[in-house]
This record gives C-alpha cells, structure tokens and sequence, in this order.
C-alpha cells in the first residue's frame, strides 16, 4: 500500500528561499535605522511639506534682517489674536501675547492650563551680513562713489565680492524724523557691488590664504558714478549720492554716523535641482528656526502648558547687547509674567523648571567636501530635525550639554508623534564647532537642547535647506509646545 505524502508545513521556508535567520531578526530590532523623511510612509505628504515651503519662502524674501524678521513675525501674531504684553491687566488660561524689545527681538506665548508650567523654544533672527561704517561713503580717484562696510558674524569674505547687494536699515533726519531704507529688493530697484579683482591681475591676490583672499578693509561697496555737472566742487560723485540720499530719505552726511544700515545679498529664495526639494535663500541661519517655532506657537490653541517662542538677537557675535540671549530679557519677561497670571508664582522657579529648545540650525554632510565631516555623526539632508546634544567646539567649550533624561524625553516626543528626526555634530573633534543660544537658555536651570534643520552652505549669501527638514522642525516645535 502507498504511503501518503505529508503536506509541507505552511511555515516551512520555501525552497531557495530561508526565513530571516536570529540574527537578521535582532539586527531589525536593535540596529539604528536611517532613512529619508521623503520615503518614510508615517511621514508627511509631499503636498504638505512644499506647501509649507512657499510660505517659508515668502516669509524669507521679506524677512532680509533683524528688524525685518520681527515685524513679520509681530505682524503673523496679530493676525491671530496676540495683543501685547505690556498691557495692563491679568492674563488667564488660553491668553495670547507678545512683546517686541527694541525692533529686534521678539517673545510670544500662549498662557497654559497650567501657568507655572513653561515651555520654551528661542532662536535668533540675526544673521552674517555686511554693515556700513560710521562714515562709510567716500570717492577715491576712481570716478566712482563707494561705501565702507564692517562684516557681522562669520562669513568668508571673498564669497561677497561680485554679489548683487541691497540695503536696508534705519536713520534719523538732524530734525529727528526716523527713516527706513529699502533698496535693491523690487524689480527695476538699482542694486550696490563689491567688485573683484580680475584674474589676469591677481596673481599676487592668489597666493593668500583663503582667510586673507579679501582683507576686511577691501569690502568696499560701489553706490554711485554720476557727478553732479559743476567741475569746481570736489567729491563730484561722492556729491551726487549725498544729493540722492537727502531728496529721497531727507539725510545728509552727518545723518549716517547714526543710521543702522545692512548690505545683505539681493533677489528671493529658490527652489534648488529638478525636483525643487531644496530651498535656497540668505539668512536661513537662523530665520527657518524663528519662523517656525512661531508657526507652530500659532497653530495652537490652548496648551496644557505655557507655550512660548523667543527670538533673540546678536547671537552670530555672542549674543551679547540689551537684545541678546546674553541679556536679562528672560529674567524680567518672567518677573512680569508671573505678575500676570495666578498662582504666585516664583520668576526663578518658573524659569528653572521650564522644558526648552535652543532652536538652531547644524551643518549637514556635504557631499563634495567630506573632510572636515564625521560621516556617521554628521546630519543629512532630509532626515528630518536634528537634535543636537551639544555644540561648542573641541572639548565641548562654550556649550550646553542636554542630560540623558532630557534626550530621551525629546526622542520619545518624535517618536510618539512620527516625526523623523537625526543627530548631528558640527564636523570632527578638533576640527571647529559652532554656539547657539542654549548655553545663555540652561543657565537659569531649565533643561534645554538644540534642534533646528540642518544648513548646506551655512553664513554664505546662499544657504541650503532640505524642505523636507524645514517641515520636520515645524512639526517637532509644535509638538514640544504641545507636550
């Protein structure tokens, strides 16, 4: 009698093909997994994330200093319902506020169901630019009218030669009338040149190191070639701008040892490859992060805990100043809000257990210039925000360094939220380092760590973003404020 074939089991691997063996299962269990926010299916849809994008980019091209950056971001929390702070009156659960210190910083929040409970995103809206001299416009022999310049921050210098430039700022007429300058910006506006010197007389010019390519003093803007028509008055041309100057904005000479005037690169953000997934624009260190810790801070409605956005300034030379993290500004914005609310609040108890984001940007891996890169601990392109651990440089000088506990707080948020996120540190030990405002934020006791999109390209006229990381660190604020 014939023996009955046995039926192969239905979990038997199929031939030539063997299951996924102890290892390969703990490998997927244990091993990191790093990959794009763009292919990760609990991520956000391409629609939401360049959506979001254009409005970034409007907010970027109008947003070219200091002073410009905080009058959009005070204008998008009047839009929805902030009144200012320094009114009198108490604040309750759900209030919405904001208060602007010198045109150059800016603090907004929503009171919490929980008013002695704070959280707390700060970053900076200053960023490497060109500023004039006290008496910057001079005429040299050259038939030309040009102006002096002071560069803010750390830039390369040689990187601001032959750029389109506009001017932005603020004077002061002899009478007292406060001007704005806006120039360079609109189609058919005259735009200002640092002139390089042409190869084929720069033999000398490229034997420097790169550092001393372009000296400080060579950063010399042209502004103007037309003389006034009269042979004996001298400074023709230098003339002719002042002529300008004072029939337009009512200045004179003297009116510019007192002004406030910037030089920053010309023309909107771009979309950047055939996809457009990347942004290019001036000034993403650090407006992505101001821009959208204040959109997430709008989208809320009533929070458990008090949600706060500041930008700060000075932080590309210190933060030093009355309008940077180095300022008591937190130490007096608590002592006046814990007047506000009920409760009794302590100002330094409130400030010492807050939860906080120092929200900066990180350098990301550059695919032509590795070197100075760690690959592994080095952030990439559209994987989402970075949370930076600390910065500083070397031996972690001059840094911040967020506790285990916080960390884990932070990663748990994200991964309870699906939000893609990496780590990152600026370049290999010994090799440089960056600061941020993280420092000046942990010293009142609050717990506190880095986290913004990461840069290509950071303090050049034309930074890079991945949108997708830009989308991530909104969504991450939003989500830490709503924690």
């Amino acid at each position: 009698m014939p023996t009955a074939k046995k039926k192969k089991s239905s979990t038997a691997a199929s031939p030539g093909k063997p299951g996924p063996s102890r290892f390969q299962a703990k490998a997927e269990e244990l091993l990191l997994k790093r990959e794009s926010a763009w292919t990760r299916k609990d991520a956000s849809s391409h629609a939401e994330v360049f959506a979001f994008a254009e409005e970034y980019k409007a907010f970027l091209a109008a947003a070219k200093t200091e002073r410009l950056a905080v009058d959009r971001l005070a204008a998008l929390c009047r839009k929805h319902g902030f009144t200012e702070f320094s009114g009198k009156g108490k604040l309750a659960p759900g209030a919405k506020f904001y208060e602007v210190t010198r045109g150059k910083s800016i603090l907004a929040g929503i009171v919490g169901k929980d008013p002695a409970s704070l959280r707390l995103i700060g970053s900076h809206g200053d960023s490497p630019r060109l500023d004039l001299k006290p008496h910057p416009l001079y005429e040299d022999g050259a038939e030309l009218a040009l102006l002096r310049s002071h560069y803010y921050g750390g830039v390369k210098k040689y990187q601001w030669l032959n750029l389109p430039l506009a001017i932005h700022g603020v004077a002061h007429t002899k009478a007292g009338r406060r001007v704005e300058i806006h120039l360079g910006e609109n189609e058919g506006d005259p735009v200002f040149i640092i002139p390089d010197l042409l190869p084929h007389l720069a033999q000398e010019q490229m034997k420097k190191e790169a550092a001393r390519l372009v000296e400080g003093e060579e950063l010399n803007v042209i502004v103007g070639h037309l003389p006034v028509p009269d042979p004996a008055v001298k400074d023709r041309i230098k003339l002719a701008v002042l002529i300008h100057l004072h029939e337009r904005w009512g200045l004179c000479e003297e009116d510019l040892a007192c002004a406030e005037l910037e030089l920053v690169p010309a023309g909107k953000p771009v979309d950047v490859g055939f996809d457009r997934a990347i942004l290019g624009g001036y000034g993403q260190d650090d407006r992505v992060c101001a821009y959208t810790s204040f959109r997430a801070l709008t989208a809320l409605a009533r929070p458990a805990h008090t949600a706060v956005a500041w930008v700060s300034d000075k932080e590309e030379t210190g933060s030093s100043g009355n309008t940077g993290a180095d300022s008591n500004f937190l130490e007096r914005f608590a002592r006046a809000y814990v007047a506000k609310v009920p409760g009794g609040l302590d100002p330094v108890e409130f400030l010492s257990r807050a939860k906080s984001i120092s929200a900066d940007v990180t350098s990301a891996l550059d695919a032509t210039f590795k070197g100075p890169y760690e690959a592994s601990n080095t952030s990439v392109f559209g994987r989402g925000v970075t949370l930076q651990k600390y910065v500083g440089a070397g031996g972690k000088g001059g840094t911040n360094d967020a506790h285990a506990e916080y960390m884990h707080f932070l990663r748990d948020l994200a991964a309870r939220s699906r939000i893609p996120w990496q780590t990152g540190e600026f370049g290999k030990v010994d090799h440089g380092g960056g600061g941020t405002i993280s420092k000046f934020m942990a010293r009142y006791g609050m717990d506190c760590v880095d986290a913004g999109p990461c840069v290509l390209g950071m303090h050049s006229p034309v930074e890079l973003t991945s949108k997708s990381d830009v989308y991530q660190a909104y969504r991450f604020y939003r989500a830490f404020l709503e924690s």
